[in-house]
């Protein structure tokens, strides 16, 4: 029996010219999609990004930095299709049919409908403290749950076979799926493990950038179009070298200047302090594996414990007053080291070691009788990584380049 997925047949459903929707986007303008897509679109699933900002609680800092992961994803499926139609156009000897560009299309939509509330916060600081033994628990693993949830619970238009290949191509697995061996550079355009170049990266990027009114030069359209599979892989003409290092470059620089600004850092330890005093009468972390409940979980908690009055949450509602009359936790200090040291750092500057040398007398023009008082649990470390996309290798080593003169 041949596969579906080798087959230009689409169902009817799928027709892209029978009332296609159109979406006024910030940044991409007017992005459509097809009544099938819609049908993803129109679930309690997907609508709940819109309560999820993408920068997490930057907002705080960045008023600006208000959109959601909602119309992220909006963008990334919008770019996931244009890069395949791209490739479809320029090389028809790779043989991408409808069929693979609207898979393509679904997983740049639903590569985050994992997020948690304030989107990374969630993952990487709060389920880590909250639930040590699932450190190893990440948004990707949610998305799939949440796909997967979503599909069976609308009954949606889609195989069991195109379920697989969506779910590879957001986690972009090539190993996951038969497609990875024929068609590996599909694996790319959404979660490039190679290089970290992928559309999810292109609409970020100049999604965060026109939030918090920066303004940049990168040319999306340039980059796709500049676009060539060689060797299974998604390639770029040498021209359009320095516009994929300034990608890189204003990834680094977001992270450096937005990302961890030190006041959103603050606010996050904040947040986080609550969740952790609420946790053991919400039990909000046991929800992970819960799409049923999870579903519901969104930056609105904030508001669900601001508004209640059980007892049991005294003391996460003390921190979030704290937080609305700006009376936020102060940052001492800060140092930039080498990326070498990252262990040195994380094994000797701990909360328990930096209240160790306070109370040893050795400081200077400080309060004896706060310093008494200081435990572990008044002291907060941030060790944040600032790098390139590719930690300490350089990501443009591993991208491959053409010259239009000799394109293969």
């Amino acid at each position: 029996m041949t596969s579906q997925l080798e087959s230009d047949a689409v169902a009817p459903t799928r027709d892209r010219l029978a009332q296609t929707r159109q979406f006024k986007d910030s940044v991409h303008d007017y992005v459509l999609f097809s009544p099938w897509i819609c049908s993803f679109i129109d679930t309690k699933h997907f609508q709940r990004l819109r309560y999820i900002k993408q920068l997490g609680l930057t907002y705080y800092v960045f008023p600006g930095a208000s959109h959601g992961r909602f119309e992220h994803c909006l963008g990334v499926g919008h770019l996931a299709r244009r890069m395949a139609v791209h490739l479809r156009d320029t090389q028809p000897s790779l043989g991408i049919t409808d069929q693979h560009i609207e898979c393509v299309e679904l997983a740049g939509l639903c590569h985050d409908l994992g997020h948690g509330p304030w989107s990374h916060v969630w993952d990487n600081i709060f389920i880590p403290t909250a639930l040590p033994e699932k450190k190893e628990w990440t948004h990707e693993q949610a998305s799939e749950m949440m796909f997967d949830d979503m599909v069976e619970t609308y009954q949606l238009d889609i195989t069991q076979e195109e379920v697989t290949l969506v779910k590879a191509l957001i986690s972009g697995d090539k190993r996951r799926c038969v497609l990875g061996q024929t068609m590996p550079f599909l694996f790319e355009i959404v979660a490039n493990q190679r290089n970290g170049l992928d559309v999810d990266k292109f609409d970020y990027i100049l999604r965060d950038c026109h939030a918090v009114g920066d303004r940049g030069n990168l040319s999306l359209s340039r980059l796709i179009y500049s676009a060539r599979v060689i060797n299974g892989m998604i390639c770029y003409d040498i021209k359009d070298a320095n516009q994929i290092y300034e990608l890189y470059y204003t990834r680094f620089s977001l992270h450096k200047r937005i990302y961890n600004h030190k006041t959103t850092k603050s606010i996050e330890y904040m947040i986080i302090d609550a969740l952790l005093e609420a946790e053991p009468y919400l039990k909000i972390a046991d929800f992970v594996d819960k799409p049923k409940r999870y579903v519901f979980l969104t930056d609105n908690l904030l508001n669900k414990i601001e508004e209640s009055t059980e007892k049991e949450l005294d003391g996460a509602r003390a921190i979030i007053e704290r937080l609305r009359t700006r009376d936020l936790y102060k940052v001492v200090d800060y140092k930039v080291f080498s990326y070498k040291d990252k262990k040195m750092i994380q094994e000797n500057i701990t909360p328990e070691k930096i209240v160790e040398v306070a109370k040893s007398g050795v400081l200077e023009g400080v309060d004896e009788e706060l310093v008494m008082q200081l435990t572990p649990k008044h002291v907060a470390v941030n060790c944040s990584m600032l790098h390139y996309g590719k930690g300490e290798k350089n990501p443009l080593d591993e991208v491959t380049f053409y010259w239009k003169k000799k394109p293969d």
